[in-house]
């Protein structure tokens, strides 16, 4: 998780995830099938997540640089 930026898109994990989640919801694959789906699931939930926060940051970011400059042009 060192890398601030992952490697596909948010759409694309999220929209991988949904269908990894219905294959899952649908059964009919074996144990060693429904592991390997978990797994990347947790793989893109885990991008997905990276995505988010990185924009929660920026956002934050974004916000305190613009109350920052209200402040100052009211001093």
């Amino acid at each position: 998780m060192s890398d601030p930026r992952p490697d596909i898109s948010y759409e694309q994990a999220r929209e991988e995830l949904v269908e990894v989640v219905r294959k899952l919801e649908a059964g009919g694959t074996t144990l060693e099938e429904s592991l390997a789906l978990w797994e990347r699931g947790e793989e893109l939930a885990t991008t997905c997540q990276r995505w988010l926060d990185g924009a929660r940051t920026r956002l934050a970011e974004a916000q305190a640089a613009h109350t920052s400059g209200d402040q100052k042009k009211t001093d």
